[in-house]
């Protein structure tokens, strides 16, 4: 009997303090934040990674071993095709200017003007990116003294189930890690032919041209490409996260003049993720509603337990 009587206690026990535990823990109220329907622009992109790189890199090497005498251009200066970039001597002229100097500086001007130095030109229209020799320094004729490019590129790496959306000549962004406050407007310049495969990845490299390459742009910079795919401008939207759809029917909560709460069905457009294009249903100046859990944080929020209710809007479609 003893052990009923301590049985029973114990139920009595548990199910009090499952009582206390269900009216401790409640389920978090619903709030509502109002939204008011915006005009603005959406543009639907496709991100790729790349690297900076000369479209085409070009190593000056001389016609034969030597020292260079004077080196007229620095790093990153523009060069045009034909222009005088350093001046070198062959061995044997080195060797010879250099008995003259011992002789005196009469001997040395002679021979100086008798024997003159070679110039090394630039080949091409770009600019210089790598200054490998300095004045005195001498050289066989593998060691690039100078490297050129025409223009820098980034290689994208576009991964190819991107690739149907990818055309010659498409507007695209640059931003560089370095530099991540600056976008570079860009092009589309050309599509590779060849894929590349790695950990069972395949992309196809994708070069994109600045419009205006910017002073602070280097080769080897790691970059981010946004391929614009559409764009719309002035347009009303509003956050994705305020569309349900069921059965192919997107629907909004809309605050009415009488603090009611409507139900309206809208029509949509392109979205880029975080906003959505509103073909009908909605105008400039709505207010939408936006389910918000937990404790009501200002008077932005609605509760749904107020006068406020939520209704089926009987109103035709703006």
């Amino acid at each position: 009997m003893k052990k009923k009587i301590i049985i029973f206690i114990a139920i009595i026990f548990v199910l009090a303090i499952a009582i206390l535990i269900w009216k401790t823990v409640k389920a978090p109220e619903i709030n509502y934040e109002e939204i008011k329907v915006e005009k603005g622009n959406i543009s639907v992109e496709i991100l790729a990674t790349g690297t900076v790189q000369p479209e085409n890199r070009l190593e000056i090497k001389p016609p034969v071993a030597g020292r260079i005498e004077k080196v007229l251009v620095d790093e990153g200066e523009k060069v045009t095709k034909g222009q005088i970039l350093a001046w070198m001597s062959s061995n044997e002229r080195a060797a010879l200017i250099d008995s003259a100097r011992a002789l005196g500086k009469k001997e040395l001007a002679r021979w100086e003007k008798l024997f003159r130095p070679t110039p090394v030109m630039a080949p091409i229209d770009g600019n210089i990116i790598l200054r490998n020799v300095e004045e005195g320094q001498s050289f066989t004729t593998n060691d690039p003294i100078l490297v050129m490019s025409d223009r820098l590129t980034v290689k994208a790496q576009v991964d190819e189930t991107d690739m149907a959306l990818i055309k010659l000549k498409q507007k695209a962004s640059i931003i560089l890690d370095a530099y991540s406050e600056k976008g570079i407007p860009a092009k589309v310049d050309q599509i590779a032919f060849e894929a590349k495969t790695v950990n069972n990845v395949t992309t196809y490299l994708v070069d994109v041209l600045p419009e205006n390459t910017p002073d602070f742009m280097r080769s080897g910079m790691t970059a981010n490409v946004n391929f614009l795919l559409q764009e719309k401008k002035g347009v009303i939207n509003v956050p994705l996260d305020v569309i349900t759809t069921e059965e192919d029917i997107s629907r909004v909560l809309i605050k009415g003049p009488q603090e009611e709460i409507f139900e309206r069905e809208v029509k949509t457009g392109i979205t880029d993720g975080k906003i959505i294009e509103i073909l009908e249903g909605l105008s400039e100046g709505d207010i939408v509603l936006k389910e918000v859990r937990g404790p009501k944080k200002s008077s932005s929020t609605t509760n749904p337990f107020s006068p406020m209710r939520r209704k089926k809007d009987k109103s035709a479609k703006k």
